[in-house]
């Protein structure tokens, strides 16, 4: 497959003064990630884990402080062609739409700062054609905001991401805000529209069912790194990673109604100064051994295209 983004040791380190030392936190640190044309990569992980800022990243809306990202034959994402190539759809529908804004112009906001349109017609007729493609009724066009329904909203910042063309759609949990039976319908509309018109997608959320929907490949962080990354079914049938295991067993699943699931102990460690040479998740793992606590386990092929960072990779409890 094709990679249309590739980003090489992505670091973002936020300075933390600590009386008169400084200190960093570690929100992401030296993370790879290849998405491929037409491939939906679902990126996941507990709360604080980095996954959001790694978004961000490679959105463009924050610099890393260091590692590189190339977009096709672009490197960097700061020039007006590139952000029209990767768009964002927020968490939060009701936050996310301004809301003196016609549900028109939060589309056509975009449209006018990134593309040059030779005149309001042609504005006009792409709008619209943003919102056929979502199967939003044009007559809610010039409606604000508050008199749209959630899923609505969702259907608009949809739309906003859709009407510049662009290759890559970050989106960052954009079915959490949502009630359940209109997560369904918009996860649907997602993936044929990715049919449609062959994007990528890379789908950040902390919901394992949601992400199994979706993507096509799995990518798991904790604590600024990633642990773990094969396609969606390899992983959810076979995960290699302790980590993995444990986000899985800790995910609603009827079939295990009744069945004692083993939570993990203890909270993940400080990402502020984390030590480089202890994995990341000792003191949390039940497979740990000395060598965790002495080498950091690089992200290494378990499988083919199965890569893990784990001494004890694929082992499993006595």
């Amino acid at each position: 497959m094709t990679p249309l983004i590739e980003a090489r040791g992505l670091k973002k380190l936020y300075p933390i003064r600590r009386g008169f030392s400084r200190s960093h936190l570690h929100a992401v640190d030296g993370v790879d990630l290849v998405i491929a044309r037409g491939e939906c990569v679902g990126l996941v992980g507990e709360s604080g884990c980095g996954k959001s800022t790694l978004a961000r990243l490679v959105a463009g809306l924050i610099a890393p402080s260091d590692g590189a990202i190339h977009l096709g034959d672009a490197s960097g994402l700061d020039a007006r062609r590139a952000r029209a190539r990767v768009q964002v759809v927020f968490q939060d529908p009701h936050e996310s739409l301004n809301p003196s804004f016609s549900a028109f112009d939060c589309v056509a906001d975009s449209v006018r700062a990134l593309l040059a349109l030779p005149d309001k017609a042609a504005l006009e007729a792409r709008v619209l054609a943003a919102f056929d493609d979502v199967g939003l009724p044009r007559e809610l066009a010039r409606r604000y905001p508050h008199q749209l329904s959630g899923g609505q909203k969702a259907r608009v910042g949809i739309a906003r991401a859709l009407a510049v063309d662009p290759e890559l759609i970050i989106l960052d949990e954009p079915t959490s805000a949502l009630d359940v039976s209109v997560q369904a319908t918009i996860l649907k509309l997602l993936g044929e529209l990715k049919r449609k018109r062959s994007m990528s997608y890379l789908f950040v959320s902390h919901d394992l069912e949601v992400v199994r929907l979706i993507s096509d490949r799995i990518v798991v962080m904790y604590l600024g790194r990633v642990i773990e990354s094969a396609p969606t079914a390899t992983l959810l049938a076979s995960p290699a990673h302790p980590y993995t295991r444990a986000l899985i067993a800790a995910s609603p699943d009827p079939g295990r109604r009744g069945v004692k699931v083993k939570r993990l102990e203890g909270s993940a460690k400080s990402p502020i100064d984390p030590d480089p040479q202890i994995c990341r998740f000792a003191g949390r793992c039940p497979l740990e051994t000395d060598l965790c606590r002495r080498a950091s386990p690089p992200l290494l092929p378990y499988r083919p295209d199965h890569l893990v960072a784990c001494h004890r990779a694929g082992e499993t409890e006595a």
